[in-house]
């Protein structure tokens, strides 16, 4: 199977396990979060597959940390897409600092994940 396949599969199964872990009320919050930022880990790993799994790491936590620090800008045409399922979902609602710990250990946990798999696969 392709590294390309095994991306996808693992975002399909982050936005299964996200949104699901919305519907109980035992996991945190910050949690999907966590889950959001592996998504996008998997998702750039499977746009920029020969690139150096640490380049994608901090790509996904600069992408994350700028999501966050917008949920700051309150433009109308923006809180009206976040407002949306999908603006949700991609953009947020609401600067939380705790988040940016979620998105730290999701790229951590996934970057941890992908060497692992990678070394195995070789």
């Amino acid at each position: 199977m392709s590294k390309r396949i095994l991306y996808i599969i693992a975002i399909l199964f982050l936005i299964l396990i996200g949104l699901s872990s919305r519907k109980i009320s035992m996991i945190p919050e910050e949690t999907g979060d966590g889950l959001w930022a592996m998504a996008l880990f998997c998702f750039l790993r499977f746009i920029f597959i020969n690139q150096k799994l640490e380049r994608i790491a901090i790509a996904t936590l600069a992408i994350s940390f700028v999501v966050e620090f917008s949920q700051l800008i309150r433009w109308d045409w923006l809180v009206a897409f976040r407002s949306t399922f999908i603006g949700h979902m991609l953009l947020g609602q609401g600067f939380v600092w705790w988040d940016l710990l979620a998105y730290i250990i999701g790229v951590l946990l996934a970057y941890l994940i992908a060497r692992l798999l990678e070394v195995v696969r070789s």
